[in-house]
């Protein structure tokens, strides 16, 4: 029943045709060249642009994503929405489709109570013997989680059920907070796409969530985190931190992904949902690419 999730699960990134639809031929192409990397999971989140899909496309993108998975790997699939309603309906249609584990972000629409929003990840937990990552997306989308709400969903729960994907800034010393608060007992994935990753390991954390772009180098790195190789730890966070920082919103994350997906001819194009407030200039793809070459000087042979 109880997915055991950690190490590196990427998010995927959804792929549209010419006519705006999911493309599930590439969407499958996409999961198998993550799975080759060795990648421990995939999810269906924030960057898998589910804000700009309709509540059909969502159910349809579960389906097409736990089809070409095959079982490989567990998918975490994010089941938030401005309503309690939608929320469950759609953790019951995931869970009945085959998912391992969901993720919510809370609502944002108007700024909620605690009690609200506990309720909120109840109603959610309580629908389904699923495994839920609470998401704090407010890097991008508002205001904090509360530490004492982490609390209150873990005790009730235990850190088999809920699960923690906290974005709030600072990173580090909330992260620090949470361990603390629940004294080592919450399992927490880091949610920067990288770039607090380092840090963010030493403070306990059980897995990342980045972007799908970069697999090799971000198993690379967790790998090397785990076995306390700091010297390829050090030379491969550089330039993953450096991509990182030039994507300061969820349409520059998205609009990176699938430029790299495009260059690394995973995907055919790089198509997004309209409407989004961000293109990727010229000058910007040099220093993208630039960095990504600086990855290869590290791991010359991602192909091996």
């Amino acid at each position: 029943m109880t997915a055991v999730l950690r190490g590196v699960v990427p998010v995927l990134s959804t792929p549209f045709d010419a006519d705006d639809e999911i493309d599930a031929r590439t969407l499958a192409v996409e999961i198998d060249w993550l799975v080759g990397w060795g990648v421990d999971g995939l999810a269906i989140a924030m960057v898998s642009e589910i804000v700009r899909l309709s509540d059909r496309e969502r159910r349809e993108l579960t389906v097409q994503a736990l089809a070409a998975a095959a079982g490989r790997v567990p998918l975490v699939v994010s089941v938030g929405s401005e309503s309690t309603k939608a929320s469950v309906a759609l953790a019951e249609h995931a869970r009945d489709a085959g998912a391992a584990a969901l993720m919510a972000i809370p609502p944002v629409v108007v700024a909620l109570p605690d009690a609200q929003i506990v309720d909120y990840y109840r109603s959610i937990l309580d629908s389904v013997e699923l495994p839920v990552v609470v998401q704090d997306a407010s890097g991008y989308l508002g205001r904090p989680l509360s530490i004492d709400l982490y609390v209150d969903l873990l005790s009730r729960y235990g850190p088999e059920r809920v699960l923690f994907k906290p974005e709030a800034a600072p990173i580090g010393p909330r992260l620090s907070e949470l361990r603390d608060a629940t004294g080592g007992a919450a399992r927490v994935f880091e949610g920067t796409g990288g770039i607090s990753l380092v840090d963010s390991h030493r403070r306990g954390i059980v897995g990342t969530m980045p972007g799908p772009e970069l697999p090799w180098a971000l198993v690379a790195l967790w790998r090397a985190l785990e076995r306390g190789d700091r010297e390829t730890v050090d030379s491969v966070h550089g330039p993953i931190a450096g991509l990182i920082s030039l994507q300061s919103s969820l349409d520059s994350f998205v609009a990176v992904e699938k430029y790299l997906l495009r260059q690394q001819g995973v995907f055919v194009d790089e198509r997004r949902r309209r409407p989004y407030a961000y293109d990727l200039d010229d000058e910007t793809k040099l220093e993208v690419d630039r960095l990504v070459a600086l990855l290869h000087q590290v791991l010359p042979d991602p192909l091996s």
